[in-house]
């Protein structure tokens, strides 16, 4: 079958499947309050390209949202700012617990909307429906997890420390208005593991939709709205180029939190006019490598490259996008490679079984299509059978080798089904290939010399900031620090982390004396202050 073939009509769609209509969202979410919306709007093209009663293909539209206006981000902005009121606010200064009671009554109204994401999320990235379904368990599990790290981490400041005759309470206090910019690639997942823990700590939020990715959210503006307190949530649509430096430029963002580029992360901090008041939780750019030497079992690490390498298309910031293979075994392993890509199938993101779907990003097989020639022109070949075949959003995954320096998939992110293997034969071109890169986010290293694996972790763990031993790269679990170097990433997220990347610490302090012990303990006992307390979450 050839990949035109795979695309269907609507009608040959499984029906549990199909979208009962176009979503068309006619309103923004501001200032506490769905807003009906009356200017211009995005029509959403699906990455699914369907037939028509002719039988020609052409890209399914599956609805529209607001376009934005600069009026409306100004509403958007003032209203966060205006419910943060410079720390006075009813959400900033509320209990941890009343927080965290708000943050459970979401999670249950988000859960009862769960088959609309769950086929949004599918349909406008191209997602599997298996892997749409646990991007969003997995966002409610994370939700659980925040709120469960939370407890702990209040639970642990409720109580006094005295030092060198000073009583002290210290606790963790939110940092102000967050403008919160998710992928397109994990839009609910990625978009909430920022905005939660932003929002959890108390900060209130300015959310700009990834741009492929914007109508899932529309079965969630409702639960915001009766969740959260008035204009702790308002939602921001347009062209990022329009719409944000006018945030930034305001000055009265106090954090920006962005999953994507790092020259668009460079460009963005340099917009507002106090840099130093501007907190960047960022996940940038990464090139992450495998590095498979020759005592490697070469079956885990074909498999684990695999997966690696073409999970979601290859579409993800974690995902294995150069593979450094010992000159010894890069002739059997690309073999085997090969053939493995051979065993995956194409198709629809509903068909059983399916690993290569429709690419979310229009221009991107283009774009791959132009890396394979510019490597073919410089002495590499596509060694699988049908490597680099297009057809649309269809992209048959690629195998490059040898990939050198001076091509585009050397050091290119190519964020898709494009496999480039550079072959080496001393290890410390390998390592050398890791410190020359301008990103440093992981790497996966194949070897059963538990010598040559101490050898390689010391200088790659300066390098990069998570080491795959024998198992591909990956962010999970979600307790662990994901982050990266150079390029890659600032700020940390994880549970925990993350808690502490939206915050900052603060403290009251007091002079040891009897009459200030009464005063704090008539404060504690009378319920005087949400700051200063003892009470435990239970």
């Amino acid at each position: 079958m050839t990949l035109e073939q795979l695309f269907v009509s609507l009608s040959d769609i499984p029906s549990r499947h199909r979208l009962a209509e176009p979503i068309h969202q006619r309103s923004i979410l501001l200032d506490g309050a769905l807003q009906p919306w009356n200017g211009a709007n995005q029509p959403v093209l699906s990455p699914i390209w369907t037939r028509n009663h002719e039988g020609l293909l052409g890209p399914t539209e599956i609805g529209s949202y607001p376009k934005g206006s600069s009026e409306a981000t100004e509403a958007a902005l003032t209203a966060a700012v205006r419910a943060y009121a410079n720390g006075s606010g009813e959400w900033p200064t509320m209990t941890v617990a009343e927080r965290i009671a708000c943050m459970e009554r979401f999670t249950r109204q988000m859960l009862a909307r769960r088959n609309e994401i769950v086929s949004l999320i599918m349909w406008e990235v191209g997602k599997t429906f298996p892997d749409s379904e646990k991007e969003f368990d997995r966002t409610i599990v994370y939700i659980a997890a925040t709120i469960d790290a939370l407890k702990d981490l209040d639970n642990s400041s409720s109580r006094f420390v005295v030092a060198e005759g000073t009583i002290g309470q210290i606790r963790r206090t939110p940092l102000g208005v967050v403008l919160c910019m998710g992928p397109y690639n994990y839009p609910l997942n990625e978009t909430f593991a920022t905005l939660i823990p932003a929002l959890i700590m108390g900060n209130t939020i300015l959310l700009k939709p990834p741009r492929f990715g914007v109508l899932l959210f529309q079965p969630l503006l409702e639960a915001f709205s009766n969740s959260f307190p008035k204009g702790v949530v308002n939602t921001v649509y347009g062209n990022g180029a329009d719409v944000v430096p006018a945030l930034l430029g305001s000055g009265k963002v106090n954090v920006l939190t962005l999953i994507g580029s790092s020259k668009v992360a460079d460009h963005l901090k340099k917009l507002h006019p106090k840099v130093n008041r501007l907190r960047a939780i960022l996940g940038l750019d990464a090139k992450n490598a495998a590095i498979v030497m020759p005592d490697a079992d070469l079956e885990l690490a074909v498999r684990e490259c695999l997966l690696g390498a073409l999970s979601f298309n290859g579409q993800r910031c974690t995902a294995l996008k150069a593979l450094l293979v010992h000159s010894a075994i890069v002739d059997q392993f690309t073999h085997r490679l090969g053939e493995e890509i051979a065993k995956l199938k194409v198709g629809m993101p509903w068909d059983a079984g399916v690993t290569i779907t429709p690419l979310a990003e229009p221009g991107k097989a283009a774009y791959l299509a132009e890396c394979i020639r510019d490597a073919e022109a410089k002495g590499a070949r596509v060694v699988n059978p049908g490597g680099g075949s297009v057809c649309q959003s269809l992209f048959y995954p690629a195998l490059v080798c040898p990939v050198s320096a001076g091509m585009k998939l050397y050091r290119e992110e190519q964020f898709g089904p494009v496999i480039p293997v550079i072959p080496f034969d001393r290890i410390e071109v390998a390592l050398d290939y890791v410190a020359a890169a301008e990103n440093g986010q992981q790497v996966s290293i194949f070897s059963a010399n538990p010598e040559l694996i101490g050898r390689l972790v010391d200088p790659l763990v300066n390098q990069v900031c998570r080491v795959n031993i024998n198992c591909q790269c990956q962010r999970g679990p979600d307790v662990f620090p994901f982050t990266g170097r150079k390029d890659s990433a600032e700020g940390t997220l994880s549970v925990s982390d993350a808690l502490r990347s939206f915050s900052i610490r603060s403290m009251i302090a007091t002079k040891q004396t009897d009459a200030n012990k009464q005063l704090l303990g008539t404060i504690v006992k009378e319920h005087r202050s949400n700051f200063i307390n003892t009470g435990f979450i239970l």
